[in-house]
């Protein structure tokens, strides 16, 4: 963390990036040679004065590159209204470089690698940019956020500090400028046939415990069945990744999707092993009751997300995971359609010993790095200012998820609806436009992070529901700054990866009953011989360094 007197500095800095030409010269503090620190010759196109909540308008015609994470959900158009909007209201054209979603992380790579990166690389999740960063070929973009109006009154009025220093490097810079939340928002939970819950005098469950009796009841009633059948366990390194996610939430511990090896232990003030820990023991003992009483599919841990979906269909099932999209767009729908009165719903993530917690740093979303070369470019402030208008501005945030009023959309009182003939992910199955095929809004490279206004501007009534019970949950302290030299960066990437296989196969094992939990003892010594203290050990190291440093 910083002292008062560096904030103090920082914010001053802050200040003076929004007056003007004069001020912008001198602001620049990084160590990118002599050309970095001077931004008097990058202000071509750039406004004199920009302040936040100010449109920004290029003062001559500009144009950026730009990696476009090509989703197949939505294939990009080169006739989209966003392209043509955002060059009308901005005067700058965005120039895509498109690469397919299966191969964007790759391709990234070698584009970075061989210094051909687009000057705008976003879709970037953290800590995907710590690779790039000691080759230089990545701006330590903290030096360069004076430019940015907008993400600064954003970063101070939702007091993101903290979240910020999170993705710091070990010189104190971070590399990557994250999409920003007011609030945490939550994804995933499990979700229940509430008809057939109904049927049996059930209730939905509140607690772990409660999901346990529930399933127990399903299963008394329909003994050929597994009661709950899940999803999310192909391409992705930890089956029912989503599943864990929230069930380790109720453990207080990061699993799943955000399963991370290392943990900060607020009490004893170190870093932790997170799949050694006693928590995630009792979370792994607590899963396999449910596959040993027959209540949870094993098949979940390796089926396709098609299969567990027929299974719900068939009524073969009774309870899956969800998030508010697939409830309403694949669950809802095709049960009304195939199984007469059917009703589903999804829960608030269950209670479990942590109580009504949520992990801590959702806050901070995918992000933008930006090219080394974009530095050089004499409109390089005027690219930071677009970037801070369209990504980090309120209403930039809402073109990019809703478009035009009255041509893409439409708002009253606070309620944004698609505009007639048009649907957003399935709103209107019958409508003939599409908001994200048809118009290019809603992409995900653009969309993300805003006000809680903005971010719930499109939930449905269920995930409104869903999200004001998790909004009143205490988020879990972030862990602190610990940035890795480069040389402890690369000791670190080869001990994780062995460590992370080891803790998923193993977990997996223990729950499906392979591996009996009287081993568990042998599995953290297995850890232990992976290099598990001493990957312990560097960032314990490097926290008390950051610490003494930044004192």
């Amino acid at each position: 963390m910083m002292n008062e007197g560096q904030l103090s500095r920082r914010q001053i800095l802050a200040a003076a990036g929004f007056i003007g030409l004069a001020a912008l010269t001198g602001c620049g503090s990084g160590d990118d040679g002599g050309d970095g620190k001077d931004l008097s010759k990058k202000q071509n196109g750039a406004m004199k004065e920009y302040t936040p909540g100010q449109q920004f308008k290029a003062a001559k015609p500009l144009s950026f590159s730009m990696l476009h994470n090509n989703n197949p959900v939505y294939p990009m158009k080169s006739s989209w209204l966003f392209w043509k909007e955002v060059t009308r209201r901005t005067g700058v054209t965005i120039k895509p470089v498109d690469v397919p979603l299966a191969d964007y992380e790759k391709k990234r790579s070698v584009l970075i690698g061989a210094g051909d990166a687009p000057f705008l690389i976003p879709k970037t999740y953290h800590p995907g940019e710590v690779a790039f960063v000691s080759s230089g070929a990545i701006l330590p973009v903290s030096e360069y956020v004076h430019l940015m109006p907008n993400y600064q009154d954003k970063v101070k009025r939702w007091k993101l500090e903290p979240e910020l220093d999170s993705i710091r490097q070990s010189d104190g810079k971070y590399y990557l400028l994250p999409g920003l939340h007011e609030k945490p928002k939550a994804g995933y939970s499990l979700s229940f046939r509430t008809d057939t819950l109904e049927k049996l005098g059930l209730t939905l469950p509140e607690t772990w415990d409660q999901v346990y009796d529930v399933l127990k009841a399903l299963k008394s009633e329909y003994p050929d069945k597994y009661p709950w059948t899940d999803r999310w366990s192909t391409n992705t390194p930890f089956p029912c990744g989503a599943l864990f996610s929230y069930l380790g939430q109720a453990y207080g511990i990061r699993a799943g999707w955000t399963y991370d090896n290392i943990d900060f232990d607020t009490e004893a003030q170190k870093f932790v092993f997170t799949g050694a820990l006693d928590a995630w023991r009792q979370m792994v003992e607590f899963l396999r009751k449910f596959v040993a009483e027959k209540l949870l599919d094993p098949e979940s841990f390796t089926q396709q997300d098609d299969q567990a979906l027929q299974k719900l269909l068939a009524e073969k099932s009774y309870a899956i995971s969800a998030n508010p999209q697939v409830l309403v767009q694949e669950y809802r729908y095709n049960l009304e359609k195939q199984v007469k009165g059917a009703k589903i719903e999804m829960v608030p993530v269950p209670l479990g010993p942590a109580g009504p917690v949520v992990i801590g740093g959702v806050r901070l979303e995918n992000g933008i790095m930006v090219s080394s070369k974009a530095l050089g470019s004499d409109s390089f402030v005027a690219m930071m200012q677009f970037v801070d208008w369209l990504w980090y501005s309120d209403e930039g945030q809402k073109f990019s998820k809703w478009g035009v009023e009255g041509t893409t959309y439409t708002e009253s009182g606070g309620q944004y609806r698609p505009a007639p003939g048009i649907s957003l992910m399935g709103s209107d199955p019958d409508a003939p436009k599409d908001l994200q095929k048809d118009f290019g809004f809603f992409n995900g490279v653009f969309t993300y992070g805003g006000s809680w206004a903005l971010v719930s501007s499109n939930f449905s009534p269920d995930e409104k529901k869903f999200q004001d019970a998790m909004a009143q949950r205490t988020q879990l302290p972030i862990p602190p700054a610990h940035p890795l030299q480069s040389v402890e960066q690369e000791q670190a990437t080869l001990w994780e990866t062995p460590l992370k296989d080891h803790v998923i196969q193993n977990t997996l094992q223990f729950v499906l009953g392979k591996r009996p939990l009287s081993e568990w003892d042998d599995y953290v010594a297995e850890l232990k011989s992976k290099n598990m203290q001493q990957l312990l050990d560097l960032h314990n190291k490097a926290y008390e360094r950051f610490k003494k440093e930044n004192a």
